[in-house]
């Protein structure tokens, strides 16, 4: 297993790993997986330009993508105390069942060792029921700081 980060390149693949993870799991599709596919490539192509606002890692098994997952820089406005006021937030950690046996912690600890040297202030994420132990070996922790409203 090869971690690496994610380039452009990468787009078309990393595309349809998510419309695998995001259709299979969390509901009906409201469009084909065409249509998604090609969105989210160019979307994914687009992060993945060199902005810094989005960085991606993958896992490669035999030169097939067979992992990812994203991060999401943010700031807060700026503050006159020692509070960072850079944030990340981790999205899509994904593996193909194939690949599973410890490759969603490889790609996070690659992801963690990274962003330990980005002044970050908060790491957050929204994990599923079935990741939530994951996280927690991690050093993740539910708090109730955040309040949310839909849109």
């Amino acid at each position: 297993m090869h971690i690496r980060r994610a380039v452009k390149t990468d787009a078309r693949q990393l595309a349809q790993l998510r419309w695998e993870f995001r259709s299979v799991a969390h509901g009906t599709p409201n469009e084909t997986e065409q249509a998604f596919v090609d969105r989210c490539a160019a979307w994914m192509d687009d992060r993945l330009s060199g902005s810094g606002t989005w960085m991606a890692w993958v896992a490669e098994q035999n030169s097939e993508i067979v992992g990812q997952i994203w991060v999401l820089f943010f700031e807060k406005v700026p503050n006159p105390t020692v509070e960072l006021e850079r944030h990340a937030y981790i999205s899509n950690l994904y593996v193909k069942p194939s690949a599973r046996g410890g490759v969603g912690t490889q790609l996070l600890e690659r992801c963690l060792e990274w962003l330990a040297d980005q002044s970050v202030h908060q790491i957050m994420l929204w994990p599923s029921t079935l990741s939530r132990s994951l996280y927690a070996r991690h050093g993740f922790a539910i708090t109730n700081d955040v309040l949310m409203r839909k849109g």
